[in-house]
């Protein structure tokens, strides 16, 4: 589900702001693994402030090409562990095909429901969501999947595309943004701690500065 586009520049005027930010979030979605995603995405520096190294075990859900599974799985190495959760088949197999091609035994795929990662309990130190929760339907449900597979003391991330507070959440998957008040509020009552919003990944430059990245802990 995680998906990419070219470099735009930011408007300096505030007004109008959620209209541009739509459009881009929207365009986004539409031109999957477009351009130099790693330019915005800087997937470097979201494993480094979620401390991802050798041999942590990493959920990337709505893994979809796999663009940050594939990451994970160079930084997590051999002794890691990288679990793809997608809902779709076909791009669940296509992961598995170029993880044996790279011989990557570490990416271990899984087909997910909508209600469900299906994840071991206990298996992760981090669960990555990147562009995906907006398309959630049972909120409480996956945060108790995520709560059942993360161990104590675990990471819940939580990367998507800002929208106004108030938002319906009816218009999240039209609009493939998400208001991260509501993303905050729904992980706190599902027993998660709020930890940080990381911003020093946020690049002004480009679209990714109209996005959030909310990190919560599972508490020991």
């Amino acid at each position: 589900m995680s998906v990419s586009m070219r470099l735009l520049p930011v408007p300096i005027v505030v007004a109008g702001a959620f209209a541009v930010a739509l459009v881009r979030c929207q365009a986004v979605a539409q031109h999957e693994e477009v351009g130099n995603r790693d330019d915005w995405q800087r997937p470097g520096a979201v494993m480094d402030a979620l401390h991802i190294g050798p041999g942590t075990r990493v959920a990337d859900i709505g893994a979809g090409t796999g663009y940050f599974t594939f990451h994970l799985a160079k930084r997590v190495g051999p002794a890691g562990r990288v679990y793809a959760v997608d809902v779709q088949q076909e791009a669940l197999a296509d992961i598995g095909r170029r993880a044996s091609s790279d011989r990557l035994s570490q990416i271990i795929t899984v087909r997910g429901t909508e209600e469900d990662p299906h994840l071991p309990p206990l298996s992760v130190d981090v669960v990555l969501v990147v562009n995906t929760y907006h398309e959630l339907r049972a909120y409480d449900a996956m945060m108790e999947g995520f709560q059942r597979a993360l161990k104590r003391g675990g990471l819940l991330a939580i990367i998507d595309c800002e929208a106004e507070r108030g938002e319906p959440p009816d218009s999240y998957t039209q609009h493939h943004r998400v208001p991260s008040a509501a993303v905050r509020d729904e992980a706190i009552r599902n027993g998660f701690r709020f930890l940080r919003n990381e911003i020093g990944f946020v690049n002004p430059a480009t679209p990714f500065s109209y996005w959030f990245f909310l990190v919560f802990e599972r508490p020991s």
